[in-house]
């Protein structure tokens, strides 16, 4: 039920999802780019809904997975971060991946919905540590469409590779452009 309202409401705004099946593997890490508003994260989630892929999590900042949103945030498929210290993250995600038989997780590598000059490396070490491939989805407002990727499997080499996510991504427009770091890349 909510897959259909979720792909008529896609639908009826204009949008159009293309590429990949995610249903097809059971352990990846979806990476999303551009990230440069507000209006991503509801886009997201009606099209997991839309697609019928329950198992798809993402990662939060912390700060929204306290009272009184904390509990919707969790029930959405949401895992907390605390980005204002150090942690491992990338060994307690890597951990979920060993800990379960299907599990995927979605990241923005922006990190933010502001301007960033580089992408945040951590979902390429979270896909290396649990031996599972990348899957790079588009958002792009200019043309109404999100865009999956097959899959990616990172080389080791982060230069090689983020010359392939980069090709990717080059030419998506987000919903505020000049906010995305692959605006005029």
């Amino acid at each position: 039920m909510l897959g259909k309202f979720s792909r008529f409401i896609l639908r009826f705004f204009g949008w159009k999802i293309l590429g990949w099946d995610p249903m097809l593997l059971d352990k990846y890490v979806v990476i999303v780019i551009p990230h440069t508003s507000n209006w991503d994260f509801p886009l997201g989630l009606l099209v997991r809904q839309a697609m019928d892929a329950p198992h798809l999590k993402f990662i939060g900042k912390d700060s929204l997975f306290r009272p009184p949103f904390g509990a919707i945030f969790r029930w959405l498929g949401g895992y907390p971060v605390d980005r204002s210290k150090r942690t491992h993250f990338v060994d307690s995600i890597v951990d979920l991946y060993n800990s379960q038989s299907r599990f995927v997780v979605v990241l923005s590598p922006e990190g933010s919905r502001k301007k960033v000059d580089q992408l945040k490396t951590g979902f390429y070490y979270i896909a290396l540590g649990a031996g599972v491939p990348i899957v790079m989805v588009k958002f792009d407002w200019g043309s109404k469409t999100v865009t999956w990727r097959e899959p990616f499997y990172p080389s080791g080499n982060w230069e090689t590779d983020l010359k392939v996510i980069e090709d990717y991504f080059r030419g998506v427009q987000g919903k505020l452009p000049q906010n995305s770091y692959m605006y005029q890349r």
